[in-house]
Order: C-alpha cells, then sequence, then structure tokens
C-alpha cells in the first residue's frame, strides 16, 4: 500500500467500504420476514442500490483494484451472484419473471465469463463452497424458466467440481453435495412427467407457463369482480421429488400462475453488464427489452412454503387477509399427505378438528397409532390434538375473505364440508383419494390433479399410461384442449354453475385453473381405468351434471383419446347422466 497515491487510496476506501456495507445490507434481507407486501421493500430498494454502485464503482476503476487492491475475478464473479439472488429473491416476492430472466442473465454471465474458474487454485474451502451453492441456484433459476438442456450441462459441471472439492480439501460434506446432485437428477427424471419425442434432438424446452392467447376470454360481468393477489402454494409430499425445497407439485402450480413473459429473452451478458433496479420504476436494459414494458406486471404474489409447520401456514393466510384489496382473491394450493385418527375414518360427519388434516411440515408422530394399539385404545382424546396438523378447523377463520383452495391430498375430503360463516366466495377443487395401480406406483412425478392444471394434456397421457407423444401430435392435442376450454367458457355461459365460481371467473389465472380442472374431470370420469367415485377429482360447489356430460366437451376428450390411440380407454358420458360408477 505504500505506493499507493492518495487518489488510488480514495478508490480503495470507497471500493471496501461499498464491499462491506453491501455485505451487511445483503444479510440483513435474510432477518425479514417473509410474508407481506410493504415490509421488505425499501429495505430491499436500498440493498440493491448499494449493490449497483459496487458494481459500476468496480467496472470503473479496475485496473487500480486489479493493480493496487489485488482485486480477483472470483471476487467479480461473488457480486455478481449477489447481484443474481437479489434478482431471483425479487422474483419470488413479485412474481414477475422479468427479474427471474435477470437472475439467470448474471448467472450465465458469471458461467460465460469463467469468474469461478481458478476458485479451486485459491487454497480456500469456503471459496469453492461459494462456487457450488452458485450452481445449485443457477440450476434452479434455469429449471424455472425451463432451460432443462442447460439444466443437464450445469448439473455435469457441477458433479465434477464436486468430485474436485472433495480430492482437493478431503471435505467432509461432499456428500451432501453429492445428494443434491441425485436431488437435481431425480427431478428431471420425473419432469416432464410425459416425454416429447422430437426429430429435432434435442426437443424443445417447453414451457407451461400461461400465454395469453390461450386465455379463453369473457366478458366481466357485475358477478366476476375478484383478482387474484395472492397465492400461498404448500408442499409438503415425502415421496415427489424435489430440489432446493422445491417439489415437482409446487413447481409445476407456480409455473401456471405466471404469464409467459412478452419479447426477447435477455442475451449473455459482456463484461460491461449493468444491473437495473427494481420497481416502482422500471428501467430499460442495454439488451434490447425493456422490463417495465415488455413484460405485464399482473401475475400473482407467491408465497412458497416447504414443509411449514401449521402455525406458519396460519401466520401466511393472516397476513394475505390482511393486506388484501377489496377486490382481492387468495388461492390456496396444498399438496400434502392427509392422516386421520381410527376413530374418524368411517365418520362421514366429522368436521373441523375431529376428522384429521394435512401433514404439512412432516413431524406428524407416526409411532401414535402403535401406541394406541399396544395400550389397548382406540383413542386417545385426553391428549388433544396433533399440533402439527394443518386442520380444515384452522383455515375457517380465513374464509372471510374469498378463497379459492386446491386440495392435492390422499384425505383432500377432508375440507368438503367447509362452513361459508361469511358469505364470501369460496371454491375448492379436490384430488382423488386414490389412483390406480399403474398411477400410485408414479407418485415421484408428482399427484395427478396437479399435472392436469399445470398442462392439461400431460394430464390425459399420464391417465392413460401415455408416457411418450410424438411433438407433431402433441400440437395436433393441445389444439383440441384449447377447444374444449373455449367451448366450456360458451358452455358456461348458458349452463349456470355456482355464482362462488362466476366470482372467480373474471380473473385469467383462477379462469384457467377453472377451464382445466373441468377438463380434468370430465375426462376422469370417461375414463374406464378410473373405477370408483374415490379416483375422480371433485369440486365444492360440484359442477352441473348438464356440463361435464355435454356432448360437444365429451366429442372432444374422445377426439383426443383416438389421437393418442386409446380410445378403448373411454366411455362415451354424452347425454342426461355421467355414467355408471361404482360407489365408494
Amino acid at each position: 500500500m505504500n505506493s499507493v497515491v492518495e487518489g488510488e487510496r480514495k478508490i480503495i476506501i470507497e471500493f471496501c467500504h461499498l464491499l462491506e456495507k453491501s455485505k451487511v445490507l445483503f444479510n440483513g434481507l435474510r432477518e425479514l420476514p417473509q410474508y407481506g407486501h410493504k415490509q421488505w421493500q425499501s429495505y430491499f430498494g436500498r440493498t440493491f442500490d448499494v449493490y449497483t454502485k459496487l458494481w459500476k464503482f468496480q467496472q470503473q476503476h479496475r485496473d487500480i483494484l486489479d493493480s493496487k487492491y489485488g482485486l480477483k475475478r472470483w471476487q467479480i464473479g461473488e457480486i455478481a451472484s449477489k447481484i443474481g439472488q437479489l434478482y431471483y429473491h425479487f422474483y419470488l416476492r413479485t412474481s414477475e419473471t422479468a427479474y427471474l430472466r435477470e437472475a439467470f442473465s448474471f448467472y450465465q454471465a458469471i458461467r460465460a465469463r469463467r469468474y469461478y474458474t481458478h476458485a479451486v487454485k485459491e487454497d480456500k474451502c469456503e471459496l469453492m463452497v461459494k462456487k457450488l451453492r452458485y450452481y445449485a441456484r443457477f440450476i434452479v433459476v434455469s429449471l424455472l424458466l425451463n432451460r432443462l438442456k442447460l439444466v443437464d450441462d450445469l448439473i455435469r459441471e457441477l458433479d465434477n467440481q464436486i468430485i474436485e472439492y472433495g480430492t482437493t480439501y478431503n471435505a467432509e460434506d461432499q456428500m451432501e453435495w453429492t445428494v443434491v446432485v441425485d436431488e437435481v437428477k431425480a427431478f428431471l427424471d420425473a419432469e416432464p412427467a410425459v416425454q416429447v419425442m422430437s426429430n429435432d434432438v434435442p426437443a424443445p424446452d417447453l414451457s407451461n407457463r400461461i400465454h395469453p392467447d390461450h386465455i379463453p376470454y369473457i366478458e366481466r360481468g357485475p358477478h366476476m369482480h375478484l383478482s387474484l393477489q395472492d397465492v400461498i402454494i404448500i408442499g409438503s409430499s415425502t415421496q415427489q421429488a424435489k430440489f432446493s425445497e422445491l417439489t415437482i407439485d409446487m413447481y409445476r402450480i407456480l409455473q401456471i400462475l405466471e404469464k409467459e413473459p412478452i419479447g426477447p429473452a435477455p442475451q449473455a451478458l459482456t463484461e460491461d453488464m449493468q444491473p437495473h433496479g427494481p420497481p416502482p420504476a422500471p428501467h430499460s436494459t442495454s439488451r434490447g427489452y425493456v422490463v417495465g414494458d415488455s413484460f405485464r406486471r399482473d401475475n400473482p404474489h407467491k408465497y412458497l412454503l416447504f414443509k411449514p409447520t401449521a402455525l406458519q401456514c396460519m401466520v401466511y393466510l393472516a397476513s394475505s387477509c390482511n393486506d388484501l384489496s377489496v377486490n382481492g382473491a387468495i388461492l390456496l394450493y396444498i399438496s400434502a399427505d392427509g392422516y386421520i385418527p381410527s376413530h374418524a375414518r368411517n365418520n362421514e360427519n366429522i368436521t373441523g378438528y375431529d376428522g384429521g388434516g394435512f401433514i404439512t411440515s412432516g413431524k406428524l408422530e407416526s409411532s401414535r397409532e402403535s401406541r394406541e394399539a399396544r395400550s389397548g385404545q382406540t383413542q386417545e382424546r385426553s391428549r388433544g390434538k396433533d399440533h402439527y396438523l394443518l386442520y380444515p378447523g384452522d383455515i375457517y377463520p380465513f374464509t372471510r375473505r374469498p378463497l379459492f383452495i386446491v386440495v392435492e391430498s390422499n384425505c383432500s375430503d377432508l375440507m368438503q364440508t367447509m362452513p361459508r360463516h361469511f358469505n364470501q366466495p369460496l371454491v375448492m377443487l379436490m384430488s382423488a383419494q386414490e389412483l390406480p395401480a399403474g398411477l400410485a406406483e408414479r407418485s415421484h412425478q408428482g399427484n395427478l390433479l396437479t399435472l392436469f392444471l399445470n398442462n392439461p394434456l400431460m394430464g390425459f397421457c399420464m391417465s392413460c399410461e401415455v408416457y411418450t407423444i410424438e411433438e407433431g401430435l402433441l400440437d395436433i392435442c393441445e389444439s383440441l384442449v384449447l377447444d374444449f376450454m373455449f367451448q366450456c367458457v360458451q358452455l358456461i355461459l348458458r349452463i349456470r354453475i355456482d355464482m362462488n365460481f362466476f366470482a372467480f371467473m373474471g380473473d385469467e389465472f383462477l379462469r384457467t385453473i377453472i377451464l382445466r380442472y373441468l377438463f380434468c374431470e370430465c375426462s376422469l370420469r370417461m375414463n374406464r381405468n378410473f373405477r370408483s367415485q374415490s379416483q375422480i377429482v371433485h369440486s365444492i360447489p360440484p359442477m352441473p351434471e348438464e356440463l361435464l356430460a355435454h356432448s360437444s366437451l365429451v366429442s372432444i376428450v374422445l377426439k383426443i383419446a383416438d389421437q393418442l390411440g386409446v380410445r378403448n380407454h373411454f366411455s362415451d358420458i354424452s347425454g342426461p347422466g355421467p355414467g355408471t360408477r361404482e360407489q365408494t
């Protein structure tokens, strides 16, 4: 430092100041509550401002920082990685895919510029761990953007980095990183549920985000006044493939609650790349698209809760209800195994807290039943309720606000007696409680109702045990699915469905979910492999038989079955009734 002149010294001091301040602010983001809309925004803005200044400062004074301070390329990569994380977390907070794509651009630039190439030569174990974490985050962002071919490349690179990490440092946590790689491989094996075969190798990455052209229009009447504002996604299935606190079901439901961004994808960033700040004043970027204009900023705000406690679920619900606007609605999505105590299993009239609940945190006392059996007791009423379960009664207070619920569980029927104490719109879509044996064996690939909601054709294929489809046939069948949905909208205007559904139909996301659900219920009722009512999805309020068995909808389902060569799986239920079903 003796050879550093005064001007250079000031530059180094300012850089160190910005670097330290950025770290303090970034760490402080972890302390902010994940729920609520307002608490985090100003803090996030300050953090982003500092990182923007830091990034521009190191660009402007790179020569001095390189020669006098000894700035390493991995340090530049670490700053870029933090900016990518900020964009990613801003995406999680706002659901704006523009920021997910910005995060991708920074992560992609780190790889292209090889910022971490010499990390292993620095003889710092913690630096190599940062590199591995960068790869894990890049994989998550790429998955959310459906860049599956890139994910394959990143997995191979991460695999090699883990081996080098273990060899160089004899690291005790090498096995933990190997588990991370195994998880993402299992995730990719499970998704997509149906493989698209293409003459082009490799096959194209297909996005399941909602495209504006695929949303049937409906004129909003006086009763269609609600807009989806908050989504609470609860995922706790122990059997599904998962990666980075994201199960297959969570991943699929997350996608359909975002619109496909308009405009060109961001290009790989160059050495002079610049971050661009968050709303309320989005900036034009130097990469050919405008964050504020090219993306419609109307995605609902989503909370991703991986194995939350019941109390955490209620805190998020309460926060959403408190922040909800006058015409806002909440979507609660639950993907969890259910638990019903022995004394309630044959009692159809038990509600609230008596009939069992959903294992959201995975901490249910699994030995409870065995202890009861050993003690000769059939029930332990004196012990009270299991506080790890999320009970239907826990949700009753939140029906004060418009609530749209999707339940994916073997005990989905626990929700069907939900009362309407507050005269607010309430709709529930409930999965089947069991599946035919062939499908039950593929539980790691996610649940069937969620797959139908994510991609109706893929759900249809899986329900027929069709696991590959040619790309050309895919296009034909997807066109038929769209015909079904557009036909549904016309029929709904003539066949009066329950007004609770109408209240949500004005919102494009909820309208799409309702129409895809109708496709699911209609096709499963026609499918001979689904023999009992417990294997069929159902809704509260129920959809009218006249709609589900309408000849125009039935004919479209049969056309899809013909195209896929599975017509023998289906019966024609058009007419006055849905056909005979074995009752359970």
